[in-house]
């Protein structure tokens, strides 16, 4: 099934000037014909061409359905972007083929990247949303102070993932409660501040580690997202 990004699907049923490229010009598609589009919020809708345009296929929508989750909680993933952005587009990729909820980059003060154009990275997850035949586009923050991240009120469990050795170290796998909502917090190539895992840990966030490996930074992230989803679904 090919499915077709369309968020203002009631407001105007018209695709916009790439799908319609595509939909047109690369699968020849014409009118009369019918196609699949998403909402990125959960609804999926079954429309007819009424007009072929290959800057604004226009659209009728026959039938529709509100597709649940296939994960049972929110996962939010809190990461320091790396110096490549290559990782960063990968990470953000997979994860979104796995089923994630929100991303949220943030600058620490070891961060080799202080600021994140997020407009690619929203194609990315669009493109990954629609290939995994997902209908939840996950949200995507600017970029973030570690510090508001970690003195906001948030549910469910907070996990930061540290490298150092004097703080004690949980395993994720063996804390994490299937089911219950997570946050995930993932540092820069330097690791977090001495600073910054007191403020963690003065606000109730869990150090773990991922593992006895030593990961980068965007498999790390990857690592942490495939874990909660293995563990939820030991659970069905």
């Amino acid at each position: 099934m090919i499915q077709f990004y369309l968020p203002t699907i009631h407001e105007s049923p018209v695709l916009p000037p790439t799908e319609s490229g595509h939909c047109i010009r690369v699968l020849r598609m014409k009118e009369g014909d019918e196609i699949v589009c998403i909402d990125g919020r959960g609804g999926r809708y079954r429309c007819t061409i009424l007009e072929a345009h290959p800057k604004h296929v226009s659209l009728q929508i026959e039938s529709q359905e509100l597709i649940e989750r296939n994960w049972p909680c929110n996962i939010t993933l809190a990461f320091a972007p790396t110096k490549n952005l290559d990782r960063i587009e990968w990470l953000a990729e997979k994860c979104t083929e796995m089923g994630i909820d929100t991303f949220i980059p943030v600058r620490c003060s070891r961060s080799e990247r202080k600021e994140l154009k997020t407009e690619r990275i929203e194609k990315i997850l669009i493109s990954a949303m629609k290939q995994s035949l997902k209908t939840y586009l996950p949200a995507l923050h600017e970029m973030t102070p570690l510090k508001d991240v970690l003195t906001a009120p948030i549910a469910g469990q907070k996990f930061i993932c540290y490298c150092g050795a004097e703080i004690e170290r949980r395993e994720l796998c063996k804390e994490y409660i299937p089911g219950s909502d997570a946050t995930v917090l993932i540092g820069p190539e330097g690791d977090f501040s001495p600073e910054e895992i007191e403020l963690a840990l003065a606000h109730g966030w869990l150090p773990v580690a991922l593992g006895s490996s030593r990961l980068r930074a965007e498999t790390a992230g990857m690592y942490a997202v495939a874990a909660i989803h293995a563990i939820n679904q030991r659970q069905l």
